[in-house]
Formats: structure tokens, C-alpha cells, sequence
């Protein structure tokens, strides 16, 4: 498993984890918005990125060095 697979995997864990053992309404919000950002944050770093930057991590991806 890739790293930043992990990590949403730990995300969504925490996220469902808070669900469950905070009450009632609050747990939900605060769950659903760990699940949220731990699905959206690497999303939004790689739409931070330069063209460049983009296309060096493409190649990378594409010659499996990461």
C-alpha cells in the first residue's frame, strides 16, 4: 500500500471512529469533515501544483520511482 494510501486510510478510520464515539449530531459533522479532508487533501496538493511540477510526477508515476 502506497503511503498516501495509508494515510487516508487512517483518515477515514479517525473520521468514522469520531462518528461513532462523539455524540449525536456534532459526531457526525466532525467525522464526515475528517472523512472529507483526508480524501480531499492530497487532491488539492496536486491541483496546487505547477504544469512542471505535474508532468515530473507524472513520469515518476509512469516509471514507478514513486
Amino acid at each position: 500500500m502506497k503511503k498516501i494510501r495509508a494515510y487516508q486510510a487512517g483518515g477515514v478510520v479517525a473520521g468514522l471512529l469520531l462518528w461513532w464515539i462523539l455524540p449525536g449530531f456534532i459526531g457526525a459533522i466532525v467525522g464526515v469533515l475528517v472523512i472529507i479532508a483526508a480524501v480531499a487533501a492530497p487532491a488539492i496538493g496536486y491541483a496546487m501544483l505547477d504544469p512542471s511540477q505535474r508532468r515530473r510526477l507524472d513520469r515518476l508515476r509512469e516509471r514507478k520511482q514513486i
